[in-house]
């Protein structure tokens, strides 16, 4: 993928995400749902988030799932929060200059402890993989 595919407009609905520091700069862009209430994420797969096969990094897929479960849970509490648990299903391959969405849901929040699952899917709904997870949201409110 060429440098000016990596600037590719996301689809309809998505803006692009502000970054978070050092890795987010590296490893995005990323993009976030605009309409309220919408809590998905995406992204478009660049060389650079690939494995010598040619497809997505299983790493690179868990980073950008932790990143969308994150956003879910600072939607639910206004809180910065750190994963403590995070377990990936793979289910399908990601090739190079596909869209791949995140679709977070917040399961229950226990006190500081916050449980999210997402799905991961390529246009069309094919289904990349599911993550679960469970977060600690940080004692300091951020918002």
């Amino acid at each position: 993928m060429t440098a000016q595919a990596s600037h590719k407009a996301p689809p309809p609905g998505f803006a692009l995400r502000p970054t978070r520091g050092k890795f987010s700069i590296h490893n995005g862009p990323s993009y976030l749902a605009e309409a309220d209430g919408d809590i998905r994420s995406g992204m478009w797969v660049l060389d650079r988030h690939c494995n010598g096969h040619g497809f997505m990094h299983g790493g690179m897929i868990c980073a950008f799932a932790d990143s969308a479960l994150a956003w879910a849970v600072w939607l639910a509490t206004g809180r910065s929060s750190v994963t403590i648990k995070l377990t990936m299903e793979f289910m399908d391959i990601v090739q190079e200059g596909t869209w791949l969405e995140a679709h977070p849901e917040v399961k229950g929040i226990d006190g500081e402890l916050v449980h999210v699952m997402c799905t991961l899917v390529k246009p069309g709904g094919a289904l990349v993989a599911r993550a679960d997870a469970v977060f600690r949201c940080l004692r300091r409110k951020s918002r």
